[in-house]
């Protein structure tokens, strides 16, 4: 476990250098066309800025972006029992705890660090689990707490955020006209050809990036659950409901997605393709690999 908290660290500051080779090429790109490299400096200053400011607002925004609320323990006994006798047998500081008024059932886990973590499910997720099974849930998400997991995902939500709007500012920009190298007469075809590449390249790389690091800390977390619980026929059921049950949220962003149990996006070929989650029956195939470990 520890070795999973050290690898989780070290995989912030990758995600954070391969955002920021991004970011500096998308620069570096406008700064070629419009022939001033100040505008690549200036891109720099401008995403660290942003991305300092998002690492301390990121949570509240994904609250308002998902719908989360915070609770007490009289909103819904059952769930915030469940996660204070996790946090209490883990030895983790008491997380607040949130539910999402939503069918579609799911569960998450978001924050900067063990202290100001916050841990949830949707109102559909706590109608369809027996006890087993949502405490089997919640400590999945009380893994990603304790793994630092959901400091990895706080930061590649901020950082896919900024590289989706750039790539929009870019593609407006070089789409637009009026630059130094678009005097002859193919220039305006091709700032338009690379306008739409950096439009269209930049975030599917930065999905990529988020894919990377996200699917195996899902399989990790399964397995932290079931030895949290020792019993890992409640997390295997658990999933088995959430496949069967399972439906896009209403409100869906690809920038959350990987802070939920199960993808909340719309099932489709590109976003399968790019989902920050394995797929559930794998995950149920590795937990019934580990069976005799538990």
């Amino acid at each position: 476990m520890y070795s999973a908290i050290a690898a989780n660290k070290r995989n912030t500051v990758l995600v954070m250098f391969l955002f920021v080779v991004i970011i500096g090429g998308i620069g570096a790109l406008v700064a070629w066309v419009f022939e001033d490299w100040w505008i690549a400096v200036g891109v720099l200053v401008a995403s660290s800025v942003y991305a300092l400011v998002q690492y301390f607002v990121a949570t509240r925004v994904m609250m308002a972006m998902t719908g989360a609320r915070v609770i007490d323990r009289n909103d819904n006994p059952r769930l915030y029992n469940i996660v204070e006798n996790l946090a209490i047998s883990e030895g983790l500081p008491m997380p607040e705890v949130c539910v999402i008024n939503d069918p579609a059932p799911n569960a998450f886990a978001m924050g900067k660090n063990p202290e100001s973590a916050k841990v949830g499910a949707t109102t559909g997720l706590l109608d369809i689990m027996d006890d087993e099974e949502l405490r089997a849930v919640m400590a999945h998400e009380m893994a990603h707490v304790k793994n630092y997991d959901i400091r990895v995902s706080m930061v590649v939500f901020g950082l896919t955020c900024l590289v989706g709007m750039l790539s929009w500012m870019v593609g407006r920009m070089l789409m637009g006209g009026g630059n130094r190298r678009s005097g002859n007469g193919n220039g305006g075809a091709i700032l338009i050809v690379i306008g739409l590449a950096v439009m269209i390249l930049s975030p599917i790389f930065a999905m990529m990036v988020q894919m990377a690091v996200s699917r195996r800390r899902e399989y990790l977390a399964d397995a932290s659950a079931a030895m949290m619980t020792r019993y890992p026929e409640g997390m295997k059921s658990a999933l088995a409901k959430l496949q069967s049950y399972g439906k896009p949220m209403k409100q869906q962003n690809s920038a959350t997605e990987a802070m939920f149990i199960s993808s909340p996006l719309k099932k489709g070929f590109v976003s399968g393709l790019f989902s920050t989650h394995p797929p559930i029956e794998q995950r149920i195939e590795r937990l019934a690999e580990m069976k005799g470990r538990f």
